[in-house]
């Protein structure tokens, strides 16, 4: 009796290999919080005609159904003739335009081109008229100071010889030129001139005790006055120099009459 009450009672179940510790109601059991989605299970679940589950909490989102693959766009129509030429006289019109405008713009950047070069020409023009200009005004200039030169001397050689008398006021203005104190004074003239000084001016001759000296080297309408505190060159050829300085030109005095001036 003992025996047997005794083998009726709970059998005692090894724990599991690999730990001693019992397992809990938390790995028996799922809780209801952890749960998603679930159904009560009915007999008919396995059929064919299987009606929606009832559910007892919030179903899950279900995914969103691909989209059907787009089909291929549609060739566009071919034109016909109509529309090739109405294409056709567009791209004309589009061509002209741009050939106008491009036209256009080439012309200008060619007038403008052509207006600095021939603006250059013309100052080079300029430049060598004014050149030509100044170097003509120059020949003029000295064309001209070389014809009243020439005039002048034979001006001077006309009242030489047609006025002899005339190298008395020379002679006056020569021993004039010398100061009261000077002493010694000697006047060298032209040997043809000596008696017309002595007669043209005798008393200032005498008056300043100048003496009187034929020179064939001066030249005759001048003279020269030497004294102790220096001379007077009042010959023909270095007033001459004096007067052509004046007009720029350095013309010698030449004795005797120039075929050209004689042609004057």
């Amino acid at each position: 009796m003992t025996s047997s009450k005794a083998g009726s009672g709970p059998r005692q179940v090894p724990p599991p290999p690999g730990g001693g510790k019992p397992a809990t109601s938390y790995a028996r059991f799922i809780p209801r919080e952890e749960l998603a989605d679930f159904a009560a299970w009915t007999p008919d679940a396995f059929g064919d005609d299987l009606g929606p589950a009832t559910t007892t909490s919030k179903a899950a989102p279900k995914a969103p159904p691909r989209p059907a693959p787009e089909a291929p766009p549609a060739a566009p129509p071919e034109p016909n003739a109509e529309q090739w030429l109405a294409r056709v006289e567009e791209a004309r019109q589009q061509g002209y335009a741009q050939g106008y405008r491009d036209g256009l713009e080439a012309l200008e950047a060619a007038k403008r081109q052509y207006a600095l070069q021939i603006s250059a020409q013309m100052g080079q023009i300029v430049a060598a008229f004014d050149e030509q200009t100044q170097g003509l005004e120059a020949q003029w200039a000295g064309a001209l100071v070389q014809t009243a030169v020439t005039l002048a001397r034979q001006v001077v050689r006309s009242e030489i010889v047609q006025r002899p008398d005339c190298v008395t006021q020379v002679a006056q203005d020569a021993v004039g030129a010398l100061i009261l104190s000077a002493r010694h004074l000697r006047l060298r003239l032209n040997p043809a001139d000596l008696p017309l000084v002595e007669a043209g001016c005798a008393d200032l001759m005498h008056a300043r005790a100048v003496m009187l000296q034929g020179d064939a080297t001066v030249q005759p309408g001048g003279c020269v006055v030497e004294s102790d505190l220096g001379q007077v060159d009042a010959r023909i050829e270095t007033r001459w120099a004096h007067a052509a300085a004046v007009l720029g030109s350095g013309e010698a005095w030449t004795a005797g009459t120039d075929v050209d001036e004689a042609t004057v």
